[in-house]
């Protein structure tokens, strides 16, 4: 990207949908007029042509009527324009239009006006040819060393070089091995022409050769002949570039000396007029034009390159000098005069954008105004800020600095989420394994009451949940206006997600410039995930919650207990949830202000423990595939750089097998790839399983000890510090040393603990026993009594007796390895509480494959019945989807 921009100092628009390319752009004083001042001479596809004189009242001006001084239909499409002395008996300039079938010189004059209308200009067509053949491009230049006067060759598309005498028709000559035209230049100093052949060489023929050769029978030949036959032409020099070139211009250093300037998709050629390499220049951008032009330092050329990046670059040889951004990416570029302004930038996009610029920087006309002087009083100054610091105190706890609550005064958001599915479902490239996913509309409403301009609406949802639309934008022009916001909500892959809970974030800025955030959650019903199946009697899973209330049920009363049992641990949680909070809903209906959930069985740390290691184990997976990916690349670049030294070499060696090598390297730097990535899909899909066993570990910590919200907060905290999980930072490490401060701080058994001092740097760990260590012995400190807090003076006394037969975890490193060895063998030992691992999940190829037919229920149980409502997690089913 280019520091800095080109100047405009004129512009404008050429016509509607017309196309441009590098020939149709030309500058010169076409008119010849006696101050010397160029035109722009433009002619287009469409077959208009135009002449320009700006005279701009101020920089950056658009195009007045009076800067047009011709506008004419020529009604062929105009392939290229050239001002030169294209007629005999005079040196003024006129201007030749090369059509496809036909080239016309003509005239353009201008008549000196007596109204306020000003000059009148037009163009009278002096001769033409018409072409036998379909013009490509044409050059120009005194041909066999005539003095003043121009001749004009074209070459056409089949390859032939046709020459005119200016009003006359002077020969024609195939080029030999002939495929594609390419660029045609003209070098006067050694009255060559140049061009670059399909073969991808630069070539160069004498005119001399191309005067004197003759058609292979002149007595006999038709007109068949005179179109097709010819005498094959000698070529003077080649240089092989190995590309396609885009232009050639030639620039004359001096009298005795010129060079050819060849722009190929590449690179950038100089060469010297027997075709040697002056030097050569590696282009790292694609370049559209160029035009090298004299430089002010003796024996060096400047050149203009345009590229595809809207960037003019500078160059003195090699060297780049100056880089400059444009609006526009130019086909074409000239240097001139205009209005007494030398060296004016004239460039052509491909859809008619012109603009004459120029480069450098406008100068500052500000002058900042002289600063009164005066003596500081330091004591006022210490005064003034302590009150200052007063009033921004005052303000950051009224409101904050960046307040997320909705303001009054300003803008109310409402979310209302349907109760109902979609008539037509709005899900789009699920990965379900279901004929029909349902999707639920939500509505955002907003209400401004002031002024507000692009009011900006995010919604975010948890993963693999998925929204049609999560970017909203909207201009409250006028106070009391409502604007609605809809989308559908679905679920895309299939996996749980960990949350059902949604946000709704608005960003806007007030009338005074100040920025606010207005944050709204919602949640989406369960009946989004949950499909209806039959009862199972068995499960992998099993989680009792208590009461201190009668149970409820949807027909009736359950007796003494809910059971959330599960194939899956992680399915557990949220059902678990939504039991809880429609068992609290229910009963504040009821008017009951003292219902209470609780859970006295253990904690499943176990199957908690399988989902760290799982998510662990893609961790390393990871890592080591991108180690390997990294050395295949190494090897993979070593291989390119040795194929090629052998290729440049003057004496080819043999390959000794490096293609298949190489092609080898390749297969399996791609396979490797895909390999990463199908890890990191997993590893995604794993850490949501965490985040959803986390949670529910937490919800079991709070019922079974009490927790308060706080309390609460300061374990989601410690559990769930990241909202990504990546290679660099990642889960385990991150809880680890975050249960290692609440375990040296709040939960310390004593002060030499609070001493010990953590490391502070975080690594990915060798293996997850340390962690698991930590777990445990959190829940340990728990259930003696330990608290949650976030001073460190609140230790309290460790009194309570740990419920179910759970016995205590102890401190000292023979108990430690103790610990080690099965970290919860003291917290699985309950009857509410079973746990399957007849059905361990496949391996494949060192990965977990995990098993899709998850089941979670709700039960009740008496002495004599038992009675099932059943959901099933991203299952088929021909029943209705129900909540």
């Amino acid at each position: 990207m280019s520091l800095f921009k080109a100047r405009n100092w004129w512009s404008t628009i050429l016509g509607e949908k017309e196309e441009f390319d590098h020939g149709c752009l030309c500058l010169a004083n076409v008119d010849n007029s006696g101050n010397g001042q160029d035109k722009i001479i433009v002619g287009s596809f469409m077959g208009y042509l135009r002449i320009f004189s700006p005279h701009p009242t101020k920089t950056g001006d658009g195009a007045q009527a009076a800067d047009m001084l011709l506008e004419v239909d020529l009604r062929d499409p105009v392939l290229q324009v050239e001002v030169g002395k294209f007629v005999s008996g005079t040196e003024m300039l006129h201007l030749a239009v090369l059509h496809s079938r036909k080239l016309c010189v003509y005239s353009v004059s201008g008549i000196l006006g007596n109204v306020e209308h000003g000059n009148q200009y037009q163009m009278k067509l002096i001769y033409e040819h018409n072409l036998q053949r379909t013009a490509c491009n044409m050059t120009y230049g005194p041909f066999g060393g005539v003095k003043g006067r121009d001749l004009i060759c074209i070459q056409s598309i089949d390859g032939m070089l046709m020459v005119f005498e200016q009003e006359s028709y002077a020969f024609g000559r195939f080029l030999p091995s002939f495929l594609l035209p390419g660029p045609l230049a003209y070098s006067s100093r050694t009255d060559s022409f140049i061009t670059v052949s399909s073969c991808r060489q630069v070539e160069s023929y004498k005119y001399q050769v191309l005067a004197f050769a003759t058609d292979a029978d002149k007595r006999q030949e038709t007109d068949q002949q005179k179109l097709g036959s010819g005498k094959r032409l000698v070529v003077d020099w080649t240089l092989n570039i190995g590309e396609q070139a885009l232009d050639i211009c030639i620039v004359s250093f001096n009298q005795s000396a010129s060079s050819v300037f060849v722009l190929g998709e590449r690179n950038f050629f100089c060469l010297k007029d027997n075709g040697q390499i002056r030097f050569m220049k590696k282009l790292d951008w694609s370049p559209s034009c160029f035009l090298p032009y004299c430089s002010v330092s003796e024996g060096t050329i400047n050149t203009l390159i345009g590229n595809h990046n809207s960037i003019l670059h500078i160059y003195q040889d090699v060297t780049l000098k100056w880089a400059t951004q444009l609006p526009h990416i130019p086909v074409a570029v000239r240097v001139g005069c205009l209005h007494d302004l030398k060296g004016v930038i004239v460039t052509l996009s491909d859809d008619g954008h012109l603009q004459c610029s120029y480069l450098g920087t406008d100068p500052s006309l500000f002058q900042a105004p002289n600063v009164e002087s005066r003596e500081l009083n330091y004591d006022e100054l210490d005064v003034e800020m302590k009150e200052l610091q007063k009033i921004i105190k005052d303000v950051n706890k009224s409101q904050g600095v960046w307040p997320v609550t909705e303001r009054e005064d300003d803008l109310s958001v409402s979310v209302v989420v349907s109760p109902n599915f979609d008539s037509v479902s709005q899900a789009t490239d699920v990965e379900v394994g279901t004929d029909l996913v349902p999707s639920v509309t939500v509505k955002v409403t907003l209400q401004n009451r002031v002024v507000l301009q692009k009011v900006k609406l995010s919604v975010c949802v948890q993963p693999p949940l998925e929204l049609t639309c999560d970017q909203f934008t909207f201009e409250f022009m006028t106070p009391d206006l409502t604007r609605t916001a809809s989308f559908s909500a679905y679920l895309k892959r299939s996996y749980t997600p960990s949350e059902l809970e949604g946000k709704a974030v608005v960003s806007y800025s007030r009338p005074t410039g100040i920025p606010r955030v207005i944050q709204c959650k919602f949640r989406l019903p369960l009946k989004l995930i949950c499909l209806p199946c039959q009862p199972s009697k068995t499960a992998s899973h099993k989680v009792t919650i208590d009461t201190n209330k009668s149970p409820v049920s949807l027909l009736g009363l359950f007796p003494e207990r809910y059971r959330i049992q599960s194939e899956q641990f992680e399915d557990l949680w949220l059902i678990t949830s939504e039991l809880i909070l429609r068992l609290q809903e229910y009963f504040e209906k009821q008017g009951v202000k003292d219902f209470a959930c609780s859970f006295s069985g253990s904690m499943p740390l176990q199957e908690y423990f399988e989902l760290i290691d799982r998510h662990f184990e893609l961790r390393m997976n990871g890592e080591k595939l991108e180690e390997l990916l990294s050395e295949r690349a190494v090897q993979f670049r070593a291989i390119q750089r040795r194929l090629l030294t052998r290729f440049k070499d003057k004496t080819p060696a043999p390959l000794q097998h490096l293609d298949t090598l190489l092609d080898g390297t390749y297969k399996q730097v791609i396979a490797l790839a895909d390999a990463v990535e199908e890890n990191q899909g997993s590893l995604f899909q794993s850490f949501t399983r965490l985040k959803s066993a986390t949670h529910l570990v937490i919800l079991l910590i709070g019922l079974w000890q009490k927790l308060s919200a706080d309390q609460i907060a300061i374990l989601e905290a410690a559990f769930l510090p990241l909202q990504e999980d990546t290679q660099e930072l990642g889960w385990e490490e991150t809880v680890d040393a975050a249960i290692s401060h609440l375990l040296k701080t709040c939960l310390s058994k004593s002060s030499k603990e609070q001493a010990l001092n953590l490391n502070s740097q975080l690594s990915i760990p060798k293996d997850t026993s340390q962690l698991k260590k930590h777990i445990t012995l959190l829940c340990d400190r728990l259930a003696k009594g330990g608290r949650l807090c976030l001073s460190t003076d609140a230790a309290a006394p460790q009194t309570m007796v740990m419920p179910g037969g759970c016995t205590t975890i102890p401190e000292s490193d023979l108990e430690e390895r103790s610990v080690e060895q099965d970290p919860t063998e003291q917290f699985t030992n309950h009857r509410h509480l079973t746990a399957d691992t007849s059905r361990p999940g496949k391996r494949m190829g060192g990965l977990h494959r995990v098993r899709s037919d998850s089941l979670v229920s709700f039960c009740h149980t008496r002495e004599h019945s038992v009675k099932l409502l059943v959901f099933q997690f991203l299952r088929p089913s021909p029943e209705p989807w129900c909540s």
